[in-house]
């Protein structure tokens, strides 16, 4: 069975980035889109970031078994979820697949797939620069929702603790102070197991 690599970490960690450049680096990885209600955040498209639909459709896919994880999160905005579907992108990963998410879900593919199957890259950075690399970011939107950003902040703190991470088994991680570092370990690591 292909391995599916499974990066993670707090928001503004860098995991968006480093997913990208890892699938400049290793093209022969699949992906896999996830689903969310959430709404297109400017310079997104349908089916690359995710697979935006409403809940209303997301209902129809667990009715039809096909959802393997879901979570819901109360932002300020309203309620936005967001869903692992096993909708064929998983028989198509012929060289291996990369993939992006909380550590909720990756626990839960963990159960769904197996340990053996699922490869975790947990990315960290210092708390300081995570919130400035994230109100950046914000600040960069048509219209900035700070208080989501203050949420995520201080939801990621339970989200990712030490009692969780020790929990879904996460061993490794990856410090992104310096990006170029930080892909270099990561992609050692990728090519030893493939």
């Amino acid at each position: 069975m292909k391995k599916i690599f499974y990066v993670m970490g707090k928001s503004a960690s860098g995991k968006d980035t480093i997913y990208k450049k890892i699938l400049e680096q290793m093209p022969r990885l699949s992906t896999v889109t996830l689903y969310t209600t959430r709404p297109m955040r400017d310079g997104e498209k349908d089916g690359v970031e995710y697979y935006f639909t409403d809940e209303k459709h997301l209902e129809q896919l667990r009715t039809a078994g096909k959802v393997i994880e879901s979570r819901t999160y109360e932002t300020v905005c309203g309620p936005w979820t967001y869903a692992t579907v096993d909708d064929g992108q998983f028989e198509r990963a012929g060289g291996g697949c990369l993939m992006i998410g909380t550590l909720e879900s990756f626990e839960k593919l963990k159960t769904y797939f197996g340990e053996s199957r699922i490869v975790p890259i947990y990315v960290e950075v210092e708390d300081g620069l995570r919130l400035l690399r994230a109100v950046e970011r914000e600040r960069q939107q048509k219209n900035p929702k700070y208080a989501e950003v203050c949420r995520r902040f201080l939801a990621d703190e339970a989200d990712f603790s030490e009692e969780n991470l020790k929990k879904c088994g996460i061993a490794r991680r990856y410090e992104n102070e310096d990006l170029d570092v930080c892909m270099e370990q990561i992609l050692t690591d990728i090519r030893k197991i493939l």
